[in-house]
């Protein structure tokens, strides 16, 4: 299962870490979180080690849809419902100052990675009064947004919220020119974390400052995030030649699509699930469909899937990684939009480390408690887990190592998942996604 952003861009390796080390900052994982703060803490001074379990940009960040956008679905009304507008208008903000911050960054070392300013919309065939409302919402937290009628989609719409002057780009291209000049050690894999001391298969890492950037945190406790994300999948199919469209599109209406051009080729997502509840139409087939209707005359160019970390508030978790770790940070729970909160939770850390405050530290907090905004997601995540441990305990099922949900078989991808917390498995038991971090001797 290759993305059009892995088939087209091969960052070269790394040594895997070569003995134990000692370094003011280490950073653990190699995506686009990782590597930006790695960049950014390395910018302000401090020595850091980056260490990969796999390859750079191996992870989520290379199966993405990659815009840059503050637009994050229906979001906004449901942040100044639940949170108020002071910590909505703080989480549009980090998400506006994060696309200025990747063209700044782009421009300042000339990063090739096909980087290009689109609006983003959501939009709906049924509905236009809730569109209406997230206008409204999203424009009195700053957003650029507006209600309008007409899109450049092959089908009419009812409505659809436009946000101006987002972006777009590759990924792995800008993930690769970012990451030159920096310690990564690949094919390192983490296996305990005490105190200031990393344990490895290649060595123990003693740091000042931790930074857990390996997508869900596989150390439970303190932090408890297996108690508080679970894991969506998504998939993609890429198509050609198209018409280039000029927006980022997303519907909101159930089974609806989302629509992205890179260059002729269109991207076309479908089918969001949580993990090991999966669906009965098979969303490659729905996008065949779609296809067949829309763009007749196109190819299928390649599919993938993409799995998130959703957070029981819509919120990521960004910063100290526990009240009671003082020199530990995380950046998890970015939902469906990793690549705009990569940035933010880079700045946002990287700050943190050298001993500042931001305006976003307070709404992105890991310690927060806003029972208004998570309380009904908690609870359903909960018993939807809790399922899966009683699963778990019967015998002669295949287990999750994690913490031993019971492993639900995805056909669409051919893995094996975890309806837990969303670790993946390969037929013959490899892991490919944590937060387990061992793989299976076999499965039955």
């Amino acid at each position: 299962m290759k993305s059009i952003w892995t088939q087209t861009t091969k960052i070269p390796g790394r040594n895997p870490l070569p003995g134990n080390k000692k370094t003011e900052v280490a950073v653990i994982g190699a995506g686009l979180f990782g590597i930006l703060a790695a960049h950014y803490l390395k910018e302000q001074g401090k020595e850091v080690i980056v260490l990969e379990a796999n390859r750079i940009g191996s992870g989520q960040s290379g199966y993405t849809t990659a815009k840059i956008t503050s637009q994050h679905n229906l979001i906004y009304q449901k942040l100044v419902n639940t949170m108020g507008e002071k910590h909505a208008a703080a989480y549009a903000m980090a998400n506006q100052q994060a696309i200025r911050d990747y063209e700044k960054l782009i421009d300042r070392y000339r990063i090739a990675c096909h980087f290009e300013k689109k609006d983003a919309y959501l939009f709906s065939v049924n509905e236009s009064e809730i569109l209406r409302q997230e206008a409204d919402c999203a424009a009195r937290c700053g957003i650029p947004a507006s209600f309008v009628r007409e899109t450049e989609l092959p089908f009419p719409v009812h409505g659809a919220v436009r946000f101006t002057d987002q972006a777009q780009f590759h990924p792995l291209e800008f993930i690769e020119a970012l990451s030159g000049d920096l310690t990564v050690y690949e094919r390192t894999t983490v296996r305990e974390v005490k105190g200031h001391e990393i344990i490895t298969n290649r060595g123990v890492v003693k740091a000042a400052h931790i930074v857990f950037a390996c997508h869900f945190p596989f150390v439970n406790i303190p932090g408890f995030y297996f108690l508080r994300m679970y894991q969506e999948k998504s998939y993609v199919m890429a198509l050609g030649p198209v018409k280039e469209l000029e927006g980022m599109y997303l519907g909101i209406d159930k089974n609806s699509y989302s629509f992205r051009s890179a260059g002729d080729t269109l991207l076309l997502g479908h089918g969001s699930h949580r993990t090991g509840k999966c669906p009965k139409k098979n969303p490659y087939e729905e996008m065949r469909r779609l296809r067949e209707h829309f763009y007749p005359d196109t190819e299928e160019y390649g599919r993938w899937s993409a799995e998130d970390c959703m957070s029981v508030d819509s919120v990521p978790y960004i910063g100290h990684f526990s009240g009671v770790l003082a020199d530990w940070y995380v950046a998890t729970g970015f939902g469906k939009w990793g690549m705009t909160t990569s940035m933010a939770a880079a700045r946002i850390v990287t700050a943190q480390i050298m001993g500042r405050r931001t305006p976003y530290d307070e709404v992105f907090t890991p310690q927060r408690f806003r029972p208004k905004a998570a309380a009904s997601t908690f609870l359903s995540h909960a018993g939807y887990s809790a399922a899966g441990l009683m699963s778990g305990a019967m015998t002669k099922v295949p287990r999750c190592p994690h913490l031993g949900c019971r492993l639900v078989y995805n056909r669409m991808d051919g893995r094996y998942e975890c309806p837990c917390h969303g670790s993946q498995f390969e037929q013959n038991g490899k892991i490919c996604v944590g937060p387990a971090q061992e793989s299976l001797p076999f499965i039955n």
